[in-house]
């Protein structure tokens, strides 16, 4: 009677711990997010996976890489939570779709230009080929406005081809496709160390460019607030981490880049300063990305901040986190 006693409670146990794990596994809220590139500039969403962050807010997460356009539309049909690519996200809501940026994480350019060793400066770089990520975007204009600070007018002083992502862009430049191209952490300390190319310059830290954030469709917002709540959430508690501790972000870093560790502690330190503190912006500061990107867009006017960017839940889930 006692082994039977003792079978029944050991049987009890295992069934209520199994019961308790497979309640704990589908209480959890499937997400998917969108960014188009593995980058220093989504390390929020890196470290958020590797450091538990997502999982505390009873999220699961599956991490897509897409090209910003599929991600937008992705968002608006309703097959993506949510998109990493802020700058993508910020035009799209100017040109008319229905999305918000809701939190803001690097917010400065990072990108150095890059060329091959035989140029002495960036004046010889007149009547040569660069390499850009896509018309107009972020590594474009950070490319023109680095060229145009060195005396070189990037209308016509050198022809623009898009090649595509940071690795293409190498490749194009060591092969001799191109001869400069802008790149950002950890690329360019490949680029210096492997392929012994030349790095000129810093990056515009007074130059407003939205790399990276979250951002969602209105009817999301409006249908889904506990959700982006909690993905922000996880982001806030990240970005502290992010902010905070450099060795475990590091060591984060290194295995979602699969690269060395002494190239993201470089590329950590090189990309710090470009990041928010809060992942909001100031008004000033939202106001002038908006009014040159509708420049660039044609655009007779930028768009009210309201229309494109709702930092609101950003702001609760900093305030339940205490981050100010």
């Amino acid at each position: 009677m006692r082994n039977r006693t003792f079978l029944l409670g050991l049987l009890s146990f295992f069934f209520l711990f199994g019961s308790q794990k497979a309640w704990s596994q589908s209480a959890l809220t499937n997400v998917k997010i969108t960014s188009p590139s593995r980058s220093i500039a989504f390390s929020d969403i890196y470290v958020a996976v590797d450091r538990g962050f997502f999982r505390e807010e009873k999220l699961e997460v599956e991490l897509v890489q897409a090209r910003p356009d599929l991600a937008m539309a992705g968002l608006i049909a309703g097959e993506v939570d949510a998109d990493s690519a802020a700058g993508a996200a910020a035009t799209a809501s100017q040109r008319g779709m229905p999305i918000k940026i809701v939190a803001v994480t690097l917010y400065r350019p990072l990108f150095w230009l890059v060329t091959k060793p035989e140029y002495k400066s960036v004046a010889e770089l007149k009547g040569t080929t660069l390499g850009i990520t896509s018309l107009n975007g972020i590594q474009h204009r950070t490319a023109s406005h680095l060229l145009r600070r060195s005396g070189l007018d990037p209308g016509k002083d050198v022809t623009s081809i898009v090649i595509g992502g940071a690795p293409s862009l190498l490749s194009a430049l060591n092969s001799g496709s191109i001869q400069v191209t802008a790149l950002s952490p950890p690329t360019i300390i490949v680029a210096r160390d492997k392929f012994k190319m030349r790095i000129w310059g810093e990056p515009p830290k007074d130059v407003v460019a939205l790399q990276s954030g979250f951002s969602v469709s209105e009817k999301q917002l409006a249908e889904k607030r506990d959700v982006v709540r909690r993905i922000l959430r996880a982001r806030a508690k990240a970005h502290k981490y992010f902010l905070e501790n450099e060795k475990g972000t590091t060591e984060t870093l290194a295995k979602f880049m699969k690269l060395e560790p002494a190239t993201i502690v470089e590329s950590y330190r090189l990309a710090r300063f470009g990041f928010t503190k809060d992942g909001t912006l100031i008004d000033k500061d939202a106001e002038e990305f908006l009014r040159e990107d509708a420049k660039i867009l044609g655009l007779s006017s930028p768009a009210p901040i309201s229309k494109v960017f709702d930092f609101s839940v950003q702001r609760e889930a900093n305030k339940e986190l205490g981050i100010n």
